[in-house]
């Protein structure tokens, strides 16, 4: 393969001239984490657990919300942990949560870390900042997966972490400048983060006034009357699709108890604009709106309004979710009976002008957060492809020449 001016074969891949590759033993050194007895926890000194750091790139900066444990002046000076310390994540169930990694961004005194965590302090050729993304990379993430050993959980230990190999700029300028970047797009994930939590809260808040009626829309003021579901929808059960008719290449979903299309088939026995709601598993009372049409399978209820606005009756559903899936029973696999969901109570306007205002409103609010999400989703596959251009350097945010300016 022809490799571009600037670049050079390695064996872990085409990279920059002037990066290299060293194993993250040459880079520095690890530490395992303190065990102790359960008699030992609920007081004492902070202390950062598998909980802490699973899936978090930067350790919380202040230890006010960690667990404590008891332990000694020696031993916290022997787990301790410093600014630009790197915690590995020792053990998971499934892999690819093995070897995930939690930046230390400062100084955390007194604090130490559980045995589930390896430490990993470099010599000074890795800036702190970089450190936070660079142990992310697919294809470290990929070499670290590879490394491990499965058994109950899989695992990796200080010896195979000590071969992994990293790529990087030798130069503090350029992984400055990578770390400045890639933070730049968490900082714009974490807002839209943000703001989608507030527009949910805000969602649940005004569904929860709009359809008990303690808030009226303008312009309306007739009564509203307390219906069974019954009496305002038709509900049926689904039936179970057999394998013969299951076809991957039909575009046909079918929504079984786990409520998420489980395969394809190109034929249909329920309309779109469909209320589902999940009848057995562990995910029963769970009510979704399907757009299109679908085969309602045997763990399934369609319900389909005869006097009711569709959306605003799909909104009160949702609405008392939580209550619906406390109508489960039984155990082994529990289900909801079509009797109990029957009977299920809602105050409904008598307005049938009102209905359509209510869910006008809530569905703007749906359409306006699944933009948002649709944004946040996006710039998350774009932070991916940044990842995998900036942290390889197929793509320079800095010239050789500025680099060793």
């Amino acid at each position: 393969m022809e490799v571009m001016p600037g670049y050079k074969h390695t064996e872990i891949g085409i990279i920059p001239e002037d990066w290299i590759i060293k194993t993250l033993g040459e880079l520095g050194s690890f530490k395992n984490g303190i065990n102790k007895d359960a008699e030992d926890f609920g007081y004492g000194s902070p202390f950062i657990n598998l909980m802490d750091v699973f899936g978090v790139p930067k350790a919380a900066e202040i230890t006010e919300k960690l667990g404590l444990v008891n332990s000694t002046l020696e031993e916290q000076k022997i787990y301790e942990l410093k600014a630009g310390d790197v915690l590995f994540v020792r053990s998971s169930i499934k892999p690819e949560g093995v070897g995930l990694t939690t930046l230390i961004p400062n100084d955390l005194a007194t604090t130490v870390f559980s045995g589930f965590l390896i430490r990993f302090r470099d010599q000074g050729q890795l800036v702190k900042e970089f450190k936070e993304h660079c142990f992310l990379s697919s294809g470290l993430r990929k070499r670290i997966i590879a490394n491990s050993t499965v058994s109950a959980n899989t695992n990796i230990n200080q010896e195979s972490l000590k071969l992994i190999q990293l790529v990087f700029p030798p130069r503090h300028k350029e992984q400055q400048a990578i770390a400045e970047a890639l933070s730049d797009m968490d900082a714009l994930l974490e807002r839209l983060e943000r703001l989608i939590l507030k527009k949910r809260d805000l969602k649940q808040a005004i569904m929860q006034q709009l359809l008990t009626g303690q808030i009226r829309l303008p312009g309306f003021n007739d009564d509203w009357e307390e219906k069974s579901l019954e009496e305002v929808a038709n509900i049926s059960k689904g039936n179970q699709l057999h394998i013969n008719k299951i076809n991957s290449e039909g575009d046909i979903p079918h929504y079984n108890g786990g409520m998420q299309p489980s395969s394809f088939t190109n034929q249909f026995n329920t309309p779109a604009n469909t209320i589902a709601i999940s009848e057995g598993g562990n995910s029963c009372g769970f009510v979704q709106f399907i757009n299109k049409p679908f085969w309602c399978g045997g763990h399934c209820y369609a319900v389909i309004p005869n006097s009711i606005d569709n959306s605003f009756l799909f909104y009160a559903l949702k609405n008392i979710q939580n209550l619906i899936m406390k109508m489960r029973v039984g155990s082994g696999l529990p289900n909801i009976q079509k009797s109990t969901l029957a009977l299920l109570k809602l105050k409904v306007p008598k307005n049938y002008t009102e209905q359509k205002a209510i869910s006008a409103i809530l569905s703007d609010i749906d359409i306006e957060l699944a933009t948002i999400e649709a944004t946040h989703d996006k710039n998350h596959n774009v932070k991916q492809a940044m990842m995998q251009e900036l942290l390889t350097g197929k793509t320079r945010l800095l010239k050789p020449e500025m680099v060793h300016a």
